[in-house]
């Protein structure tokens, strides 16, 4: 998709994706949320090909709480496997909707990631329940405000909504009615808005731990 037609939310994701994979860096990918390699998640999405040449430039490893997908490591995000100041960026994108205790989550990030070190974070907030039993449930949801919250050890915290309120009603939508027909319509009608509010179908985020922590 030209740049220029690109949702504001798939340029922060771009962005943010090249920001976390500099070259040479050493990259932990929480759950396979980017979805690049098929033998190491359970889909993979075709449309981010583009990131696939710039993991080999970096040391990137996945972890997840099963072996079922081949993952680098098996452990718990909220008591993970690692070393203090282990990794220079970590992705865990739609996790922490699935943890019933996401503030240990944030708070073993933060001890895993050096100084200076990136988090990149999609979370939802108006989305369909999505639970996989016998693999995780569905506990949260979260606000700008929770956000907030869980990222108060953090420093240069962004946030950028995913959707606006009426494309986030058709994503909503349950079965046959929810198709890409009706999102681009919803899209069109949220850009005619002044104000997108806070309605809104998830946020991705980045922030970064202090080279000095108080």
């Amino acid at each position: 998709m030209p740049k220029n037609k690109q949702p504001e939310w798939d340029r922060f994701f771009e962005k943010a994706v090249k920001d976390v994979l500099s070259p040479n860096s050493k990259v932990l990918d929480i759950g396979a949320g980017l979805r690049i390699d098929a033998s190491r998640g359970n889909e993979e999405d075709l449309g981010r090909a583009w990131i696939k040449p710039l993991i080999k430039d970096v040391t990137y490893h996945v972890m997840d709480q099963v072996d079922t997908y081949h993952p680098d490591f098996v452990g718990d995000i909220m008591s993970m496997p690692f070393e203090d100041e282990s990794y220079d960026s970590i992705i865990c994108l739609a996790v922490l909707e699935h943890v019933p205790r996401p503030w240990d989550a944030m708070s073993e990030m933060f001890r895993v990631l050096k100084p200076g070190g990136k988090i990149f974070v999609y979370v939802p907030f108006l989305s369909p329940y999505h639970a996989m039993p016998g693999y995780y449930g569905d506990y949260f949801r979260y606000t700008e405000d929770g956000i907030r919250s869980l990222c108060e050890k953090f420093t240069n915290l962004k946030i950028a909504p995913v959707r606006g309120p009426i494309e986030t009603l058709a994503h909503l939508l349950p079965g046959k009615f929810d198709s890409n027909f009706i999102r681009m319509i919803g899209r069109k009608l949220d850009g005619l808005r002044k104000s997108s509010g806070k309605q809104v179908s998830g946020y991705n985020f980045t922030a970064t731990k202090p080279h000095v922590i108080s």
